[in-house]
């Protein structure tokens, strides 16, 4: 990196953290601290719950998922718009008329404590993890790429959030997330733009994506009814719907975005704006992926992105035959680009060569075996070593063809995006502690301003417990994956809690408690027999089972065991 690096990526990053302290200081109370006291516009809203998903994990991910697996994760946000759709109608209008802080609070009034305290539990824990995750994402990838100490990346992402969020609560999370989004798309415009500037003169954009087609990354939809393939148009339809329905719909870190809306109508336009925009983000975010796959067919590509690999192999006595394989992977760099430039002279004539298509997927196949068996080589080498490289992809992109400057920027918009979803987890689980757990069982009378300090306190609290979470994760297959499996185990049991208390009100608390629990307890069964047998299912289909099962279950106890039988803590909700 450069001075000029430095400079884009200090300015940018001290402006957001001091902006957003100065322009939300002095919260008065808990409803200034929790709710922002209702002033937030739609595209606020909007772009808050949008900033709030699109972590650093995003950014570093994504594009890796597809430069190795093609537009196929495009499918896991089929579902959104339908739940964004849902919620607006349902969801919102519900939480807005009984005045909460917090999602769970809705859970009290329609079955009893135990319900409530029990999905907000659950939140916590999913909720503490993935902000963890948050941090320690961006922090070993920057670590790793830059040499910087992988631990005071963790503080310094953790301690600029922490700083902010405890000012200003929702309003400063909101208004940071609004320049976190500028910073992000306007970076990520600029990078997809000369990737393709950057491809050879004669190559026009159709010319790349016939090439991304030929190596099999175009293919967008999968109608597969295999259930172990992790991206199919009917997982995304289903259990990526009730992944939306229950990350939109039930977690307090995107739930406390909308209900900081001025009215109804501003929280439903705000998240009506996230559902048109998401799907589009996502699949641009996975073409930029896609485009980076593309560049690499005509400039060289290392046998493993991450440099970590490469510092264990250099000490290791595995070093010559690790080197064989980066000559012949040279060599094969080679004559792929030879056959892509015949390839797009054809192309450029209207004609789609069948036997060139045949040789490319042939010379991807090649370069395929030949990472395989690197991989093998490093576990030979280090077996504690991450042999899978997807989250290194991007950035070793941004690190070594980007112009001065612009890599400042990339580093801006990857922080950025840690720090917007990391701000809303602090100050959705800050507000959980807070409300549903601390001041539900407080005994005596408190004054408000305990219970915004008691919410500032809880925001340090959990700002620490991220921290020390990122400081001791583990580098999974790839983390976009690693964030939506942890909420697949946990998002059905909750969102099923809710759909029983908006849909189905005959049906009482312990029934639905009862059903929870058993719920709970088999998805984390069905996650061990998946990861400890050869049997495998799409994660994705966690969210619809643990959902479905709880509603059945609900329903079942109550005719079998309750029917008749009174709750007088139960409320029922028009």
């Amino acid at each position: 990196m450069q001075l000029f690096d430095w400079i884009v990526l200090i300015v940018t990053l001290l402006f957001i953290v001091g902006y957003g302290s100065w322009k939300t200081r002095g919260s008065k109370n808990v409803e200034d601290f929790i709710l922002g006291n209702n002033e937030t516009p739609w595209y606020t809203v909007g772009l808050s719950v949008m900033a709030t998903q699109a972590s650093a994990i995003t950014f570093l991910s994504t594009p890796g998922q597809a430069y190795h697996d093609g537009m196929g994760f495009v499918q896991f946000y089929f579902g959104l718009p339908i739940a964004m759709i849902i919620i607006c109608y349902t969801f919102i209008p519900l939480y807005h008329k009984n005045k909460i802080y917090t999602a769970y609070e809705f859970l009290e009034k329609r079955f009893d404590v135990k319900t409530r305290s029990l999905a907000a539990i659950l939140f916590l824990v999913q909720r503490g993890l993935g902000t963890g995750l948050t941090i320690y994402a961006p922090a070993i990838i920057l670590s790793a790429l830059l040499g910087w100490n992988l631990t005071i990346m963790n503080i310094i992402i953790g301690v600029m959030v922490i700083i902010y969020t405890f000012s200003g609560g929702t309003k400063a999370v909101n208004v940071t997330q609004k320049q976190q989004m500028f910073v992000i798309m306007s970076g990520m415009f600029i990078t997809f733009f000369l990737i393709l500037h950057y491809l050879p003169n004669d190559m026009t954009f159709t010319s790349a994506l016939h090439i991304a087609g030929a190596n099999d990354k175009m293919n967008i939809v999968n109608f597969s009814f295999d259930p172990e393939e992790k991206y199919t148009f009917w997982s995304g339809i289903t259990g990526g719907f009730f992944l939306a329905l229950a990350y939109f719909g039930t977690d307090q870190s995107q739930v406390g975005r909308y209900l900081s809306g001025k009215s109804v109508a501003e929280s439903q336009m705000g998240l009506i704006m996230n559902g048109l925009l998401k799907v589009p983000m996502q699949f641009f975010i996975l073409l930029t992926g896609v485009m980076v796959f593309v560049f690499f067919q005509f400039n060289p590509v290392p046998l493993n992105f991450n440099p970590n690999n490469k510092i264990v192999i250099e000490k290791s006595a595995f070093k010559e035959e690790y080197h064989t394989l980066e000559k012949k992977l040279s060599k094969l760099s080679e004559d792929k680009k030879v056959i892509n430039l015949l390839y797009i002279d054809q192309l450029n004539q209207d004609y789609d060569n069948p036997i060139l298509r045949k040789e490319l997927v042939t010379l991807s196949n090649k370069e395929k075996d030949l990472r395989d068996r690197a991989k093998e080589i490093i576990s030979r080498a280090d077996s504690n070593s991450e042999t899978n490289d997807k989250d290194y992809v991007f950035f070793h992109f941004i690190l070594h063809y980007l112009p001065k400057g612009l890599i400042g920027l990339l580093l801006a918009v990857i922080l950025s995006a840690a720090m917007s979803s990391t701000a809303s987890g602090l100050n959705a689980l800050a507000s959980t502690t807070a409300i549903d757990i601390y001041k539900r069982n407080v005994k005596t009378e408190k004054s408000e301003k305990h219970y915004l300090n008691a919410t500032k306190f809880f925001t340090l609290f959990w700002g620490v417990i991220a921290i020390l979470f990122a400081c001791v994760g583990t580098l999974f297959e790839n983390l976009i994956q690693l964030v939506n499996i942890i909420g697949s185990i946990f998002y059905g049991t909750v969102l099923g809690i809710f759909l029983v208390g908006f849909y189905l009100k005959r049906v009482q608390a312990k029934p639905m408690f009862i059903s929870a629990i058993i719920s709970q307890l088999t998805i984390f069964g069905i996650y061990y027999y998946m990861i400890y047998s050869q049997e495998k299912l799409g994660y994705l289909w966690l969210n619809f089972i643990g959902a479905i099962l709880t509603i059945a279950l609900s329903l079942l106890l109550q005719v079998l065991f309750f029917r008749g039988k009174s709750n007088d803590d139960q409320v029922i909700l028009d």
